[in-house]
């Protein structure tokens, strides 16, 4: 055993997760009081059961209901330079297997807990790597995985100029951090402010991403290969592109052939990006943007009495991010699929998806077919996918399983 402090977990509240976490009820008993004394917050301890039997290594943080998130299950491994470079090796070299060519250039490259980084995420979009640290542990050796994820992808031939920080998140008070963003202040950093509206290449369609000011990292690249599935029936429809965002579901089916596309969002700041992504796109004479509330035009299209879309995409934002609310959640997916199943002409096909982890598939699936029921239509699913593959899902952390995106014709 290396001379960290222990942390014993006591059998009567004990739930270790995924190998990875402790969960926030757990109660934890040092050894001794010195222990008690020289604990540190961010810093490594081994947490042991009751026999003294070692269950693995992480980080400690008693402002986090998170107290332990598991670095490493190895009782001999040794957190030095040389442990944290495997890791970064193992994340990099993976996404170069699933993410071959042009797809390597814009994907996640490490996905916390499924990468061994808890609470570490890295988006690299061209030669500009985005990350965002939600874990005390991960802040304290940021600068160590940035410089070295630097160095490995630049030994790979890699053109990337730097890191750029999104922590301007509410979250990470609650590990004791605060919010804040800018460029890493590493000295391997290349990047100028000037650097911050990378274009990136996605399913052949360019994109500008406000690293800076955009959504999380400033792009969505878990539905890669979802757009992808859109583009491939899309040829000959009338699209609606529900919470389009930045329009990336609107340009593949575009590109997919689409006979028009209407782009819709509430967010009038997002949709500036979008028009200036159809712009660059050359796809002013197919794809058009609305700022409408999606459920108010849903409602709105169906007292019209007729149907000027046979192919709608939905594609909202998280409808909870606890447990809590999940069942207001289900009665918000049920609304939106409900409308747009009763929009639809028979035969009409409806791409529909969810990103939180909480509203899980099996719930899901009850909703659609709930839906479906009040609607007096039939669903004829064509695919059931995920996310992309550069965000791994491993199945001792629930967590990480959290995409469901589902393409129907309704019949």
């Amino acid at each position: 055993m290396r001379n960290f402090i222990q942390i014993t977990i006591t059998k009567k509240r004990t739930k270790i997760r995924a190998r990875y976490w402790v969960d926030p009820w757990v109660v934890c008993r040092e050894k001794s009081s010195r222990n008690r004394r020289n604990r540190k917050i961010g810093s490594l301890v081994d947490v042991v059961s009751e026999k003294g039997k070692y269950i693995g290594t992480g980080f400690y943080n008693d402002h986090s209901k998170i107290r332990v998130r598991l670095l490493s299950y190895n009782a001999n491994d040794r957190f030095d330079e040389a442990f944290f470079e495997r890791r970064v090796r193992y994340a990099v070299d993976y996404r170069k297997t699933v993410m071959p060519g042009a797809d390597f250039a814009c994907c996640r490259l490490i996905f916390g807990e499924a990468d061994g980084f808890p609470g570490l995420t890295v988006d690299r979009f061209d030669d500009v790597l985005v990350a965002q640290v939600l874990s005390l542990g991960m802040e304290r050796h940021k600068n160590q995985i940035f410089s070295l994820l630097l160095r490995v992808l630049r030994e790979m031939g890699e053109r990337v100029k730097g890191v750029y920080e999104r922590n301007d998140v509410k979250i990470r008070e609650l590990e004791g951090m605060s919010e804040k963003k800018g460029i890493a202040q590493i000295p391997e950093n290349e990047l100028t402010e000037a650097d911050l509206m990378p274009i990136i290449v996605e399913n052949g369609l360019s994109y500008m991403v406000d690293v800076v000011n955009g959504q999380k990292t400033g792009f969505f690249l878990d539905q890669k290969y979802n757009r992808q599935a859109v583009a491939r029936i899309a040829k000959g429809k009338h699209v609606l592109d529900c919470f389009t965002h930045t329009g990336a579901f609107a340009l593949n089916a575009a590109r997919g052939g689409a006979a028009s596309v209407t782009a819709v969002d509430i967010s009038g700041e997002a949709l500036k990006t979008a028009q200036q992504n159809i712009l660059r796109n050359h796809l002013v004479d197919v794809v058009t943007t609305r700022e409408v509330n999606v459920f108010e035009l849903l409602t709105e299209l169906k007292a019209q009495g007729h149907a000027p879309y046979d192919f709608i995409i939905l594609d909202p934002p998280a409808f909870t991010k606890s447990s809590s609310t999940v069942r207001s959640a289900f009665r918000g997916y049920k609304e939106i699929n409900l409308k747009a199943m009763k929009l639809l002409p028979r035969g009409g096909y409806l791409a529909t998806c969810s990103c939180s982890h909480f509203m899980e598939d099996a719930l899901f699936v009850k909703m659609l077919h709930e839906a479906a029921h009040d609607a007096q239509v039939s669903l004829r699913q064509i695919e059931a996918r995920q996310q992309a593959p550069d965000h791994p899902i491993l199945y001792n952390v629930p967590e990480t399983d959290y995409l469901k995106f589902y393409l129907f014709q309704v019949v």
